[in-house]
């Protein structure tokens, strides 16, 4: 996040992002100073007074509108520590994700596996297979592009899926063509040398749907995205260095980006032309600055996942007749695959994994993605069947959906809404299950990794809380500031001898001072503070 942008062209994706990415760039360890004018007091907490510093904080100006909530248990969630509008509806952010990466941790398992097939179709003679390869897409998230080879799942603190809305997106060493790959290298073990006919994907597993933005497909490579990585030339005049990944034909990408001095603008343009396979960057960036990531949608995934599977194919020493760059001739599809050789197999690894990486970087289509996958799990291909399945469970672990309004599973639309009680008690129902460790490990430590990594790394409650973080930031024209609908919190607290308190801090309707996003990080520390200041209070009797 730069310096300061008017309101007026502010990016419709600032609230998207914003959604979910917090506490990125501020690691101090205390809180600002209060203000010195008169603010109305928060609530009182029925249990005791609340930390001072936290007082202090909720007192700010930028906070003279806005409304609090707060909510700290003991770990069984009976006895309340702090309390203030626990019942009232809140903006949750991406703190909705608590609830949405529950339901299918709960419903598929933590060690569900996503097994995405490739069968043979047609005639087989020898090593030529006159028909088609078809593989048949299973929602599986990463599909090995971002597995380790210890089979855990890897992501930066601020993941590429963010590189178009803040600096500083960085991306993994794994090869997100790895599952594609991996497949094509079991078609030829498998004896396979030419395939007179076509390769196809299937994504009939569920529909998009848009309601679910971003939207999630039963094929997702490199999450639907084309990386594009700008580093400065040698010398202010000269061209920039591009790097983009993951090269399938037919995208093409070029750049006019041109290296400025030391000091200068960094600006850069991405422009994408015939279905987003022409994509173009232009603009400048400084000598002296870090390489720049940048993202450009995959607009047909399934095209995208076909052609990168048949020059997989080709690397492995597979002959496919059909042009990569042809559309995908799902009319060829056959009713189901009974009696079909499967040829190739991709294992993923567990849901758990996926789950840990939603959590720790906020991944959007992960969340939407549960959703879906939930509806699948009654036999339905519409996602909106997947709410019913969250439902249930919610009913199961205990959590009154009566105080949940969920539209998607990322925390994005318009009418999602939560209460404080809400999601401790959701943070309540793990505490009771064999994987509680499991399910708080998978949230960002404050001070340590993902969304908290920079925050209070060096204050006494420095990974001693794990904490989902959730805002809905949007621009205030008429004000030329920034309207601060929610900046959230909720996770568990590391009380010592194995007490883990849930809790919940949030803050709706604040405002900044101006249109300069460093402020809404300002006020997602404020959050990232109190979560510390809750901590770090002497034991209750």
């Amino acid at each position: 996040m730069n310096g300061p942008n008017r309101s007026a062209p502010l990016r419709r994706g600032l609230a998207a992002a914003c959604a979910a990415l917090l506490f990125v760039a501020l690691a101090t360890g205390t809180a600002a100073g209060a203000d010195p004018s008169p603010a109305p007091s928060p609530s009182p907490s029925p249990a005791g007074g609340l930390d001072p510093r936290i007082t202090e904080i909720m007192r700010k100006p930028e906070y003279r509108n806005a409304q609090w909530g707060l909510l700290q248990t003991g770990p069984d969630g009976g006895r309340v520590v702090h309390s203030m509008y626990p019942d009232q509806f809140f903006i949750p952010g991406s703190t909705a994700k608590l609830v949405s990466v529950s339901g299918p941790w709960h419903t598929l398992g933590s060690e569900h596996r996503f097994v995405t097939p490739v069968y043979a179709v047609g005639d087989r003679r020898g090593a030529t297979l006159t028909g088609d390869l078809d593989l048949v897409a299973q929602g599986d998230l990463t599909l090995g592009g971002r597995t380790r080879p210890d089979g855990t799942v890897a992501y930066t603190d601020l993941d590429h899926t963010y590189a178009n809305d803040f600096t500083g997106a960085t991306l993994t060493p794994e090869n997100p063509l790895a599952g594609i790959d991996e497949l094509a290298r079991q078609v030829r073990a498998a004896g396979i040398t030419r395939v007179d006919g076509d390769v196809i994907v299937d994504s009939r597993l569920f529909a998009p749907d848009p309601v679910l933005d971003p939207t999630p497909t039963p094929l997702i490579v490199n999450d639907n995205l084309i990386d594009l990585l700008t580093t400065p030339g040698d010398r202010a005049g000269a061209d920039a260095r591009l790097d983009w990944r993951p090269k399938v034909a037919p995208y093409e990408v070029g750049s006019t980006v041109k290296t400025v001095a030391a000091g200068g603008p960094t600006d850069i343009t991405v422009t994408a032309t015939d279905g987003g396979t022409r994509i173009r960057l232009s603009g400048t960036i400084a000598a002296d600055a870090e390489p720049l990531l940048r993202t450009s949608p995959i607009a047909d995934p399934a095209a995208f996942g076909r052609a990168a599977l048949i020059q997989a194919l080709a690397r492995a020493g597979v002959r496919v007749t059909a042009d990569p760059a042809g559309p995908n001739p799902v009319a060829r599809l056959p009713r189901d695959y009974e009696g079909r050789p499967r040829v190739a197999a991709y294992t993923s690894p567990p849901y758990a994994q996926y789950a840990k990486l939603i959590l720790k970087v906020s991944h959007n289509l992960g969340a939407n993605l549960g959703i879906c996958l939930m509806a699948v799990t009654t036999g339905s291909r519409q996602c909106e069947d997947g709410f019913p399945v969250l439902a249930d469970f919610l009913d199961e672990a205990g959590v009154d959906r009566g105080q949940l309004q969920l539209m998607d599973g990322r925390g994005g639309n318009p009418a999602d809404r939560a209460t404080p009680e809400a999601l401790v008690q959701m943070l309540t129902y793990w505490q009771r299950t064999p994987q509680a460790r499991l399910f708080r490990e998978a949230l960002p430590i404050l001070g340590v990794d993902g969304l908290l990594a920079e925050n209070c790394r060096d204050c006494p409650a420095r990974g001693k809380v794990f904490a989902k973080t959730g805002a809905a930031v949007g621009g205030d024209a008429l004000n030329d500031r920034l309207a601060v609908g929610a900046i959230t919190i909720a996770g568990y607290l590391d009380r010592g001898g194995g007490r883990f308190d849930p809790f919940y801090a949030g803050v709706n309707g604040a405002s900044t001072p101006g249109p300069n996003t460093q402020d809404v990080v300002a006020v997602a520390n404020d959050l990232a503070m109190i979560a510390a200041y809750l901590q770090e209070a002497p034991p209750s009797p």
